[in-house]
């Protein structure tokens, strides 16, 4: 059925069609529609699931942890400080092997204090062993949120579906809302490798000594080098049953490409559309949407390009005192190809600010016109350019 939906009412649909048991949330903007909404249906009774409104994101995580080791399907939402609040117990929820399933919605980190998207928040848990999945559009969310948990319960390992602040969360588009019947052929009920039992009693979190940490810890690894094969198969199942997939990484146009466009999030959608016009004025522009950033897919990635090729990456996030996010690892998994591509590295559209078609063109025009990429990331769309300190 095709319903017209807010990013954020997207993911409340496919927290429902999964059949999430339990929900524990704390609003936060630009994430509270997610979880008013699944509220009501908690209160209405279109979801049988255990709603429980906790007094902090820290507490949120802590509730959705406990659910997930009593053997529940399990779900929470944050944004910005709340996802920075919850970080401690990021860590606890991966070395517990808990497959819960979190949205975050990408909002700025204050101060100056900001309500409006970039993706800061969610690339600074990036060593915390969480899936990271970066959508699009409404359906891709959608799409997204449901396989996230046959991801998540496949390898014991938490997901996070993230989608830009206000861009996406609270923009309505057409989505399509598929059947209960055919999301519970595709997600089966959870039925967990452990849990909590009183007639099995057991201890969870307990002090691990030196000779078995590490091995616990390439345990988690091993995981997550099997997501992106799991994945793979999860979206083909997906493909099968509904018609949609999205791959860890989308290339377009990229095969004749002189210059790829290298983006994440809704970027994507206005990057698409500056292409297709610079392809109809006979330059050579490409494409590469990266969706999957935790595992990070190397693999793809190696295989996308071709060394004469500039790769422009436009990173809407930066790590002080290194640069753009996705422009660091993806020159980190390129530097032992043996004829690899150039890669120029943009910040924009940091708090939120718009990152337009000229922008993007702008870009396209910098990276044609350079032969060496520059040491340091290039700011673009700066109001006040001050060199001091």
């Amino acid at each position: 059925m095709i319903r017209i939906l807010e990013g954020n009412h997207a993911v409340s649909e496919a927290v429902r069609l999964a059949r999430v048991q339990v929900i524990s949330a704390y609003p936060i903007t630009p994430q509270t529609h997610i979880v008013e909404t699944l509220s009501e249906y908690c209160a209405d009774g279109k979801m049988n699931a255990r709603f429980l409104c906790v007094e902090s994101e820290h507490s949120a995580m802590g509730a959705a942890i406990a659910a997930a080791m009593g053997g529940a399907r399990t779900f929470t939402a944050t944004s910005s400080h709340g996802l920075a609040y919850m970080h401690e117990l990021l860590h606890w929820s991966t070395g517990a092997r808990l497959p819960i399933v979190m949205a975050e919605v990408n909002r700025a980190m204050g101060p100056g204090w900001n309500i409006w998207t970039d993706q800061t928040d969610s690339l600074s848990q990036r060593d915390t062993g969480w899936i990271q999945l970066y959508c699009e559009d409404g359906q891709e969310v959608l799409d997204t949120t449901v396989s996230a948990f046959r991801l998540a319960e496949t390898v014991n390992l938490p997901v996070m579906i993230v989608l830009d602040a206000f861009y996406l969360s609270h923009t309505f588009e057409p989505v399509d809302v598929p059947e209960q019947g055919s999301v519970d052929r595709f997600l089966p009920p959870f039925s967990p490798r452990f849990a909590m039992d009183t007639e099995n009693p057991a201890n969870f979190g307990e002090l691990v000594p030196p000779g078995l940490y590490m091995e616990m810890r390439r345990n988690i690894q091993l995981a997550m080098e099997s997501v992106p094969g799991c994945f793979s198969a999860i979206e083909e199942e997906f493909f099968f049953q509904f018609g949609r997939r999205y791959g860890p990484v989308e290339c377009w146009m990229c095969d004749d490409a002189e210059v790829i466009m290298v983006v994440s999030g809704t970027i994507t959608g206005t990057c698409r559309q500056v292409v297709g016009d610079l392809r109809g004025r006979g330059e050579k522009a490409g494409l590469m949407k990266i969706k999957m950033f935790r595992p990070f897919p190397a693999r793809e990635i190696r295989n996308a390009f071709n060394p004469n090729q500039k790769l422009a990456v436009v990173d809407r996030n930066f790590s002080f005192g290194a640069g753009g996010i996705f422009a660091q690892e993806l020159k980190a998994v390129l530097y032992q190809a043996p004829d690899r591509p150039r890669v120029f590295e943009y910040i924009a559209g940091l708090g939120g600010r718009d990152v337009t078609p000229k922008t993007l063109e702008t870009i396209y025009r910098m990276t044609k016109e350079q032969d060496t990429p520059k040491m340091e990331s290039v700011w673009i769309d700066l109001n006040v350019v001050d060199e001091g300190i």
